[in-house]
């Protein structure tokens, strides 16, 4: 089901990465700028949602999906960091954590699956507080400014990106220990 419309949608996910890199090459001045690529972002993220909700309400969930999904996620993830890191609105070292982690669970997934044994690195809680996080930060960063005249979303997005490196080793490490044992059983 390479053409319905929730596995449309996660395609929007991975044609958004140019045009939010884009943003910040337009002759535009830098307010402007942040804002697009703001409301970009946020629009976009909220597709992961609205392709998995109309998978389901629609019956289109195909394993296609259920790949494709994660995959643009971790590219629009992975993308706006790098952009944040060339703006100097985050750090390198978060940056590093955060991608260093989607790489190395996507291939024990990988793995696991290959041996039969994904359910136990199948997604959990604390995954899915990390993405949230990061789906909170990074419109922040990439905002950089006063919202409302209240939230200083510099501020706010620093602080919540580096909790969000926090999670992602926290969740790193939750699931290499369930991975443990079936690694073990197959080092041996």
């Amino acid at each position: 089901m390479f053409f319905t419309i929730p596995t449309l949608m996660t395609w929007t996910r991975i044609v958004a990465i140019p045009l939010i890199v884009g943003v910040f090459y337009l002759p535009l001045e830098p307010g402007t700028r942040n804002l697009i690529a703001t409301v970009m972002f946020v629009v976009f993220a909220l597709t992961d949602w609205l392709d998995g909700y109309l998978a389901r309400k629609l019956n289109q969930i195909s394993s296609f999906g259920a790949f494709l999904d994660p995959v643009a996620d971790k590219f629009l993830v992975c993308a706006s960091l790098l952009v944040l890191v060339d703006l100097g609105r985050a750090d390198v070292f978060v940056a590093l954590i955060i991608i260093g982690r989607e790489i190395a669970i996507s291939a024990l997934r990988e793995w696991m699956a290959q041996i039969g044994a994904s359910r136990s690195v199948a997604v959990h809680m604390l995954g899915k507080v990390k993405t949230t996080v990061q789906m909170v930060a990074i419109p922040f960063l990439l905002f950089d400014g006063m919202l409302f005249g209240l939230i200083n979303t510099h501020l706010w997005g620093t602080a919540l990106i580096w909790l969000a490196a926090v999670l992602t080793v926290w969740s790193m490490v939750y699931y290499l220990q369930k991975a443990l044992p079936e690694i073990r059983a197959r080092v041996k």
